[in-house]
């Protein structure tokens, strides 16, 4: 049996490989503590799963969908846009229903990826911007997120010749792994790159509604000129609690929509009718579970960073996402450190080279279990002298 030569190049996905360490260790007896995957840990809102079931009787939803995603879906997008970020996006063209976020991030790459093309990519981030890169048999240009420039590109130190042979960058605020986050400022910078050069902007926007102490993340879009070079990808998943029901969307550009719908054509059917009707519910519907989890974020955020100051680490408060950024003790590996975590303590973090080379020397813990266990956590690391 003969592989393609494409996948030799990707490593395993980093949550597969937590997720086997995490079954290894509870078959040993290990109480495990999980802050390894961000998987809202609270059921999704009731009237939303309350649409689904009301939906999944319905024989009109029993057929193929339409690729694009149902006109209703579509338009209650379009609504949200213009409610939440004041931009106005045209239904029929700007406005594509995916099967999760993930889906057509990974898509994209194939539908503006040649061989031999660059994408510029953030390292620390989301492992498929590299692998889409790869899959499509391109080169990920790595664009490195640093804590002295407060995890943003610096687009001045990008190479001019990759830069004139790349064809899309990816960009993700709130930030997955970092929790860092971006304003206006930069985006339009981002724009100007953009089209000095003739690069397709995709914006990674997941965790724009996770957000603490009156933050609200902006989108990419409400920047002038910025639908003319990039798209928004958006996700239901962690705004609504709604992970495992795959769906999501990307919004923008009407040229890039339209590529990537020529893959999404080819290769999918598009997303079941009653999830779509779900999600017409999720943005019409009461918005109050999205305050009540973001104050939820905010109080095992407390948790974690004034237990961890106490014990000697400096961590700052978060902006967004319900993620941590922490660094190794004595410039460990951040391989080394999770399994110190894990053996030690019954921990689970994701280790941060898992998310690029920029992101050795941290973990990243992830709040998405009940405050008890994250003091318990807390705890174990003390009684294991685990401290700077």
């Amino acid at each position: 049996m003969k592989k393609a030569q494409r996948i030799q190049s990707i490593p395993p996905y980093l949550f597969a490989g937590i997720d086997k360490k995490k079954e290894e260790a509870i078959k040993r007896g290990v109480d495990i503590i999980n802050l390894g995957i961000g998987d809202p840990d609270r059921p999704t809102p009731n009237n939303i799963i309350e649409k689904l079931r009301e939906s999944v009787k319905d024989p009109k939803t029993h057929n193929y969908p339409p690729y694009e995603g149902t006109k209703e879906f579509r338009r209650a997008v379009a609504l949200w846009y213009k409610n939440r970020f004041g931009v106005n996006l045209d239904p029929d063209e700007e406005v594509m229903a995916l099967i999760g976020s993930k889906e057509g991030i990974a898509h994209i790459f194939l539908a503006f990826i040649d061989p031999g093309d660059f994408s510029l990519i953030p390292d620390p981030g989301y492992p498929v911007y590299k692998t889409g890169t790869l899959l499509a048999n391109g080169f990920p240009y790595i664009m490195p997120l640093l804590e002295e420039n407060n995890f943003l590109p610096n687009l001045e130190e990008i190479d001019e010749e990759i830069a004139q042979r790349a064809k899309l960058m990816f960009i993700n605020y709130p930030n997955n792994p970092t929790a860092a986050v971006a304003n206006k400022d930069f985006f339009e910078k981002v724009v100007e790159f953009a089209k000095k050069y003739d690069i397709l902007v995709c914006h990674d926007f997941a965790y724009s509604e996770v957000t603490f102490e009156g933050y609200k993340a902006s989108s990419f879009l409400e920047v002038e000129g910025a639908k003319e070079v990039g798209i928004e990808f958006h996700s239901l998943s962690k705004t609504y609690n709604m992970t495992g029901w795959r769906l999501g969307f990307a919004v923008g550009s009407k040229e890039a929509i339209s590529a990537l719908s020529i893959i999404k054509t080819n290769v999918d059917s598009g997303v079941f009718k009653a999830i779509q009707e779900s999600g017409v519910e999720a943005f019409t519907g009461p918005q109050d579970n999205i305050e009540k989890m973001n104050n939820l974020y905010a109080k095992r955020r407390d948790v974690v960073v004034e237990g961890l100051n106490q014990l000697g680490w400096n961590i700052k408060p978060t902006r967004a996402t319900f993620y941590l950024w922490i660094p190794t003790l004595n410039k460990m590996s951040s391989l080394d450190f999770a399994n110190l975590l894990l053996e030690k303590c019954g921990i689970i973090v994701a280790p941060g080279i898992g998310y690029g080379d920029y992101g050795e020397g941290y973990i990243r813990i992830a709040l998405t279990v009940e405050e008890k266990r994250l003091e318990e956590a807390i705890q174990r690391i003390e009684e294991a002298r685990i401290i700077p």
